[in-house]
Protein backbone atom coordinates (compact mmCIF):
# COMPACT_ATOMS: atom_id res chain seq x y z
CA UNK A 1 0.00 0.00 0.00
CA UNK A 2 1.39 3.41 -0.98
CA UNK A 3 0.48 6.33 1.19
CA UNK A 4 1.00 9.83 -0.13
CA UNK A 5 2.81 12.34 2.00
CA UNK A 6 0.27 14.03 4.30
CA UNK A 7 -0.41 17.76 4.09
CA UNK A 8 1.35 19.90 6.64
CA UNK A 9 -1.80 21.31 8.22
CA UNK A 10 -1.78 25.08 8.40
CA UNK A 11 1.61 25.17 6.73
CA UNK A 12 0.55 23.16 3.68
CA UNK A 13 0.84 26.19 1.41
CA UNK A 14 4.55 26.46 2.07
CA UNK A 15 6.40 23.18 2.77
CA UNK A 16 8.39 23.32 5.96
CA UNK A 17 12.14 23.61 5.93
CA UNK A 18 14.83 24.45 3.44
CA UNK A 19 15.17 26.74 0.42
CA UNK A 20 12.57 26.12 -2.33
CA UNK A 21 15.27 25.18 -4.87
CA UNK A 22 16.62 22.49 -2.55
CA UNK A 23 13.14 21.14 -1.80
CA UNK A 24 12.40 20.85 -5.53
CA UNK A 25 15.74 19.21 -6.38
CA UNK A 26 15.43 15.65 -7.63
CA UNK A 27 16.08 13.04 -4.96
CA UNK A 28 18.51 11.04 -7.17
CA UNK A 29 20.64 14.17 -7.64
CA UNK A 30 20.77 14.83 -3.90
CA UNK A 31 21.54 11.20 -3.11
CA UNK A 32 24.19 11.09 -5.82
CA UNK A 33 25.88 14.24 -4.55
CA UNK A 34 25.97 13.01 -0.97
CA UNK A 35 27.22 9.58 -2.08
CA UNK A 36 30.12 11.16 -3.96
CA UNK A 37 30.89 13.35 -0.96
CA UNK A 38 30.83 10.31 1.33
CA UNK A 39 33.16 8.26 -0.88
CA UNK A 40 35.64 11.12 -1.24
CA UNK A 41 35.49 11.80 2.49
CA UNK A 42 36.18 8.15 3.28
CA UNK A 43 39.26 8.13 1.03
CA UNK A 44 40.51 11.36 2.64
CA UNK A 45 39.74 10.06 6.15
CA UNK A 46 41.83 6.93 5.60
CA UNK A 47 44.85 9.16 5.07
CA UNK A 48 44.36 11.20 8.24
CA UNK A 49 45.63 10.17 11.64
CA UNK A 50 48.74 10.25 13.83
CA UNK A 51 50.61 9.13 10.69
CA UNK A 52 49.35 11.15 7.73
CA UNK A 53 49.28 9.53 4.29
CA UNK A 54 48.73 11.47 1.04
CA UNK A 55 45.29 11.00 -0.48
CA UNK A 56 46.86 9.91 -3.76
CA UNK A 57 48.70 7.08 -2.03
CA UNK A 58 45.50 6.02 -0.28
CA UNK A 59 43.61 5.89 -3.57
CA UNK A 60 46.42 3.91 -5.21
CA UNK A 61 46.62 1.33 -2.41
CA UNK A 62 42.85 0.80 -2.33
CA UNK A 63 42.67 0.75 -6.11
CA UNK A 64 45.45 -1.81 -6.42
CA UNK A 65 43.71 -4.09 -3.89
CA UNK A 66 40.18 -3.84 -5.28
CA UNK A 67 40.70 -2.66 -8.89
CA UNK A 68 43.89 -4.45 -9.92
CA UNK A 69 43.16 -4.06 -13.62
CA UNK A 70 43.04 -0.26 -13.36
CA UNK A 71 45.82 0.42 -10.84
CA UNK A 72 49.19 -1.27 -11.34
CA UNK A 73 51.46 0.46 -8.84
CA UNK A 74 50.94 1.58 -5.25
CA UNK A 75 52.94 2.08 -2.05
CA UNK A 76 53.69 -1.06 -0.06
CA UNK A 77 55.03 -1.84 3.39
CA UNK A 78 53.79 -0.04 6.54
CA UNK A 79 51.66 2.46 4.59
CA UNK A 80 49.73 -0.33 2.91
CA UNK A 81 49.13 -2.06 6.24
CA UNK A 82 47.90 1.16 7.87
CA UNK A 83 45.54 1.88 4.99
CA UNK A 84 44.08 -1.57 4.37
CA UNK A 85 44.18 -3.26 7.76
CA UNK A 86 43.78 -0.43 10.27
CA UNK A 87 42.04 2.63 8.84
CA UNK A 88 39.89 1.41 5.95
CA UNK A 89 37.75 -1.00 8.03
CA UNK A 90 37.44 1.70 10.70
CA UNK A 91 36.24 4.30 8.20
CA UNK A 92 33.77 1.88 6.61
CA UNK A 93 32.36 0.99 10.03
CA UNK A 94 32.08 4.68 10.93
CA UNK A 95 30.04 5.35 7.78
CA UNK A 96 27.76 2.39 8.53
CA UNK A 97 27.27 3.37 12.17
CA UNK A 98 26.49 6.99 11.29
CA UNK A 99 24.02 5.93 8.60
CA UNK A 100 22.30 3.47 10.94
CA UNK A 101 21.96 5.97 13.78
CA UNK A 102 20.56 8.67 11.50
CA UNK A 103 18.07 6.32 9.83
CA UNK A 104 16.83 5.00 13.17
CA UNK A 105 16.49 8.52 14.55
CA UNK A 106 14.41 9.57 11.53
CA UNK A 107 12.07 6.62 11.92
CA UNK A 108 11.65 6.93 15.68
CA UNK A 109 10.87 10.64 15.49
CA UNK A 110 8.07 9.90 13.02
CA UNK A 111 6.74 6.78 14.76
CA UNK A 112 6.66 8.36 18.21
CA UNK A 113 5.73 11.82 16.91
CA UNK A 114 8.42 13.17 19.21
CA UNK A 115 11.25 15.42 17.97
CA UNK A 116 13.46 14.21 20.84
CA UNK A 117 13.16 10.53 19.99
CA UNK A 118 16.43 8.62 19.67
CA UNK A 119 17.68 5.06 20.38
CA UNK A 120 17.81 5.69 24.13
CA UNK A 121 14.01 6.07 24.17
CA UNK A 122 13.52 2.40 23.23
CA UNK A 123 16.11 1.17 25.74
CA UNK A 124 18.44 -0.34 23.13
CA UNK A 125 21.46 1.90 23.68
CA UNK A 126 21.45 1.71 27.46
CA UNK A 127 20.87 -2.05 27.40
CA UNK A 128 23.78 -2.51 25.02
CA UNK A 129 26.01 -0.50 27.34
CA UNK A 130 25.10 -2.72 30.28
CA UNK A 131 25.82 -5.89 28.32
CA UNK A 132 29.18 -4.63 27.12
CA UNK A 133 30.25 -3.32 30.54
CA UNK A 134 29.47 -6.71 32.08
CA UNK A 135 31.89 -8.32 29.66
CA UNK A 136 34.59 -5.69 30.22
CA UNK A 137 34.39 -5.58 34.00
CA UNK A 138 33.31 -9.08 34.99
CA UNK A 139 35.49 -10.69 32.35
CA UNK A 140 32.85 -12.97 30.84
CA UNK A 141 34.05 -14.22 27.45
CA UNK A 142 31.73 -17.05 26.40
CA UNK A 143 32.07 -16.06 22.71
CA UNK A 144 35.80 -15.42 22.65
CA UNK A 145 36.82 -12.22 20.85
CA UNK A 146 33.18 -11.64 19.86
CA UNK A 147 31.95 -11.64 23.46
CA UNK A 148 31.69 -7.85 23.76
CA UNK A 149 29.59 -7.17 20.62
CA UNK A 150 27.44 -10.25 21.27
CA UNK A 151 26.83 -9.21 24.89
CA UNK A 152 26.01 -5.65 23.79
CA UNK A 153 23.51 -6.91 21.24
CA UNK A 154 21.89 -9.25 23.78
CA UNK A 155 21.69 -6.38 26.29
CA UNK A 156 20.08 -4.12 23.70
CA UNK A 157 17.46 -6.70 22.75
CA UNK A 158 16.70 -7.59 26.39
CA UNK A 159 16.17 -3.94 27.34
CA UNK A 160 14.04 -3.35 24.25
CA UNK A 161 11.84 -6.37 24.96
CA UNK A 162 11.33 -5.13 28.52
CA UNK A 163 10.29 -1.72 27.17
CA UNK A 164 7.84 -3.37 24.76
CA UNK A 165 6.41 -5.50 27.56
CA UNK A 166 5.90 -2.51 29.84
CA UNK A 167 4.49 -0.31 27.06
CA UNK A 168 2.10 -2.84 25.53
CA UNK A 169 -0.79 -2.37 27.88
CA UNK A 170 -4.15 -3.70 26.65
CA UNK A 171 -2.50 -4.93 23.48
CA UNK A 172 -1.80 -1.39 22.24
CA UNK A 173 1.53 0.36 21.81
CA UNK A 174 0.84 4.01 22.55
CA UNK A 175 3.77 6.39 21.92
CA UNK A 176 3.46 7.99 25.35
CA UNK A 177 3.60 4.64 27.16
CA UNK A 178 6.54 3.57 25.01
CA UNK A 179 8.49 6.73 25.80
CA UNK A 180 7.80 6.47 29.53
CA UNK A 181 8.73 2.79 29.59
CA UNK A 182 11.91 3.53 27.62
CA UNK A 183 12.94 6.29 30.00
CA UNK A 184 12.36 4.02 33.01
CA UNK A 185 14.29 1.06 31.56
CA UNK A 186 17.12 3.33 30.39
CA UNK A 187 17.41 4.89 33.84
CA UNK A 188 17.52 1.46 35.51
CA UNK A 189 20.11 -0.04 33.15
CA UNK A 190 22.27 3.09 33.32
CA UNK A 191 22.17 2.97 37.11
CA UNK A 192 23.35 -0.65 37.11
CA UNK A 193 26.04 0.18 34.56
CA UNK A 194 27.32 3.12 36.60
CA UNK A 195 27.41 0.99 39.75
CA UNK A 196 29.49 -1.65 37.97
CA UNK A 197 31.88 1.00 36.69
CA UNK A 198 32.28 2.72 40.06
CA UNK A 199 33.03 -0.54 41.88
CA UNK A 200 35.58 -1.84 39.37
CA UNK A 201 39.39 -1.59 39.12
CA UNK A 202 40.83 1.44 37.34
CA UNK A 203 41.89 -0.39 34.17
CA UNK A 204 38.44 -1.84 33.56
CA UNK A 205 36.80 1.50 34.41
CA UNK A 206 38.77 3.28 31.68
CA UNK A 207 37.87 0.63 29.09
CA UNK A 208 34.21 0.65 30.10
CA UNK A 209 33.92 4.44 30.06
CA UNK A 210 35.60 4.69 26.65
CA UNK A 211 33.19 2.10 25.24
CA UNK A 212 30.17 3.82 26.79
CA UNK A 213 31.16 7.09 25.09
CA UNK A 214 31.63 5.40 21.74
CA UNK A 215 34.65 4.71 19.59
CA UNK A 216 35.85 2.86 16.51
CA UNK A 217 39.41 2.09 17.58
CA UNK A 218 40.68 -1.42 16.91
CA UNK A 219 38.10 -2.13 14.20
CA UNK A 220 38.89 -5.25 12.17
CA UNK A 221 37.50 -6.49 8.89
CA UNK A 222 35.60 -9.17 10.77
CA UNK A 223 33.72 -6.43 12.65
CA UNK A 224 32.16 -4.64 9.69
CA UNK A 225 30.31 -7.28 7.63
CA UNK A 226 27.26 -7.72 9.84
CA UNK A 227 26.77 -4.01 10.71
CA UNK A 228 27.05 -2.93 7.08
CA UNK A 229 24.61 -5.60 5.93
CA UNK A 230 22.08 -4.87 8.70
CA UNK A 231 22.26 -1.08 8.25
CA UNK A 232 21.90 -1.34 4.47
CA UNK A 233 18.94 -3.73 4.68
CA UNK A 234 17.33 -1.72 7.48
CA UNK A 235 17.69 1.63 5.72
CA UNK A 236 16.24 0.24 2.49
CA UNK A 237 13.28 -1.28 4.33
CA UNK A 238 12.67 1.93 6.27
CA UNK A 239 12.63 3.82 2.98
CA UNK A 240 9.96 1.50 1.56
CA UNK A 241 7.87 2.46 4.60
CA UNK A 242 8.48 6.21 4.25
CA UNK A 243 4.99 6.93 2.87
CA UNK A 244 3.50 5.24 5.93
CA UNK A 245 5.85 7.22 8.17
CA UNK A 246 4.47 10.41 6.64
CA UNK A 247 0.99 9.21 7.54
CA UNK A 248 2.00 8.39 11.13
CA UNK A 249 3.02 12.01 11.65
CA UNK A 250 -0.67 12.89 11.24
CA UNK A 251 -1.50 10.96 14.40
CA UNK A 252 -3.59 7.86 15.07
CA UNK A 253 -6.83 9.17 13.61
CA UNK A 254 -5.25 10.59 10.48
CA UNK A 255 -3.21 7.46 9.77
CA UNK A 256 -6.18 5.17 10.43
CA UNK A 257 -8.33 7.20 8.05
CA UNK A 258 -5.77 6.40 5.33
CA UNK A 259 -6.25 2.67 5.93
CA UNK A 260 -3.19 1.94 8.06
CA UNK A 261 -3.10 -0.57 10.91
CA UNK A 262 -1.30 1.90 13.11
CA UNK A 263 -0.38 -0.29 16.07
CA UNK A 264 0.89 -3.14 13.92
CA UNK A 265 2.94 -0.78 11.76
CA UNK A 266 4.36 0.96 14.80
CA UNK A 267 5.48 -2.36 16.31
CA UNK A 268 7.17 -3.48 13.09
CA UNK A 269 9.05 -0.22 12.69
CA UNK A 270 10.20 -0.11 16.30
CA UNK A 271 11.38 -3.72 16.17
CA UNK A 272 13.33 -2.86 13.02
CA UNK A 273 14.88 0.13 14.77
CA UNK A 274 15.83 -2.00 17.76
CA UNK A 275 17.56 -4.59 15.59
CA UNK A 276 19.55 -1.97 13.69
CA UNK A 277 20.55 -0.03 16.78
CA UNK A 278 21.43 -3.21 18.67
CA UNK A 279 23.90 -4.22 15.96
CA UNK A 280 25.30 -0.69 15.60
CA UNK A 281 25.81 -0.02 19.30
CA UNK A 282 27.34 -3.48 19.74
CA UNK A 283 30.31 -2.51 17.55
CA UNK A 284 30.67 1.21 18.28
CA UNK A 285 29.49 1.85 21.82
CA UNK A 286 27.11 4.60 22.87
CA UNK A 287 27.35 7.48 20.40
CA UNK A 288 24.81 10.16 21.22
CA UNK A 289 23.19 13.03 19.33
CA UNK A 290 23.72 11.65 15.80
CA UNK A 291 20.25 10.06 15.75
CA UNK A 292 18.77 13.27 17.15
CA UNK A 293 20.76 15.87 15.22
CA UNK A 294 21.05 14.57 11.66
CA UNK A 295 17.32 14.03 10.86
CA UNK A 296 16.53 17.56 12.07
CA UNK A 297 19.37 19.05 10.01
CA UNK A 298 18.15 17.27 6.88
CA UNK A 299 14.55 18.40 7.46
CA UNK A 300 15.74 21.99 7.69
CA UNK A 301 17.11 21.66 4.16
CA UNK A 302 14.68 19.41 2.28
CA UNK A 303 11.45 19.59 4.27
CA UNK A 304 9.57 16.93 6.20
CA UNK A 305 8.79 14.28 3.55
CA UNK A 306 10.36 11.08 4.89
CA UNK A 307 10.75 9.73 1.36
CA UNK A 308 13.46 12.36 0.96
CA UNK A 309 14.61 12.65 4.56
CA UNK A 310 15.43 8.97 5.14
CA UNK A 311 18.03 8.34 2.39
CA UNK A 312 19.55 11.80 2.80
CA UNK A 313 19.75 11.44 6.59
CA UNK A 314 21.46 8.05 6.29
CA UNK A 315 24.10 9.43 3.92
CA UNK A 316 24.54 12.58 6.02
CA UNK A 317 24.93 10.50 9.18
CA UNK A 318 27.63 8.40 7.55
CA UNK A 319 29.41 11.52 6.31
CA UNK A 320 29.22 13.17 9.73
CA UNK A 321 30.59 10.21 11.65
CA UNK A 322 33.47 9.67 9.22
CA UNK A 323 34.72 13.20 9.96
CA UNK A 324 33.91 13.00 13.67
CA UNK A 325 36.09 9.90 13.83
CA UNK A 326 38.88 11.81 12.09
CA UNK A 327 38.62 14.44 14.80
CA UNK A 328 38.61 11.75 17.49
CA UNK A 329 41.99 10.45 16.39
CA UNK A 330 43.56 13.80 15.41
CA UNK A 331 42.61 16.29 18.14
CA UNK A 332 44.52 14.63 20.98
CA UNK A 333 47.25 12.70 19.22
CA UNK A 334 48.50 10.08 19.93
CA UNK A 335 45.55 9.36 22.24
CA UNK A 336 41.99 9.23 20.98
CA UNK A 337 38.95 11.16 22.15
CA UNK A 338 35.73 9.14 22.50
CA UNK A 339 33.45 9.87 19.56
CA UNK A 340 30.50 10.49 21.88
CA UNK A 341 32.32 13.45 23.41
CA UNK A 342 32.68 15.15 20.02
CA UNK A 343 29.11 14.42 18.92
CA UNK A 344 27.86 15.88 22.21
CA UNK A 345 29.94 19.04 21.70
CA UNK A 346 28.46 19.39 18.22
CA UNK A 347 24.96 18.23 19.08
CA UNK A 348 24.20 20.29 22.19
CA UNK A 349 24.55 23.71 20.46
CA UNK A 350 22.59 22.39 17.47
CA UNK A 351 19.83 21.23 19.79
CA UNK A 352 19.68 24.66 21.43
CA UNK A 353 19.51 26.23 17.97
CA UNK A 354 16.53 24.02 17.14
CA UNK A 355 14.75 25.04 20.33
CA UNK A 356 15.33 28.71 19.59
CA UNK A 357 14.23 28.31 15.98
CA UNK A 358 11.11 26.33 16.81
CA UNK A 359 9.84 28.73 19.46
CA UNK A 360 6.31 27.74 20.28
CA UNK A 361 5.61 26.03 16.92
CA UNK A 362 4.61 22.39 16.86
CA UNK A 363 7.10 19.90 15.43
CA UNK A 364 6.19 18.48 12.01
Amino acid sequence: MTVKAPPAGRRARRPAGGPPAVRRAALPALVGGLTVALVLSMVAAVGLGPVSIPVGDVAQVIGRRYLPGLVDTAPTGPQSVIILDIRLPRVLLGAAVGAGLAAVGTVLQAVLRNPLADPYLIGASSGASLGAVLVIIVGLTPFGTFSLPVAAFIGAMAAFLLVMLLAGGQGLLAPTRLILAGVAVAAFTEAVTQYLVLTSPDKEVRSAMFWMLGGLGGTRWSDIGVPMAVVTAGALWFWTQSGRLNALVLGEEGATSLGLEVDRLRRRLIVGCALVIGVVVAVSGGIGFVALMVPHAVRLVVGGDNRRVLPLAALTGGLLLVWVDVGARMLNRPDEIPIGVITAVLGAPFFLFLLRRAGHRRWQ
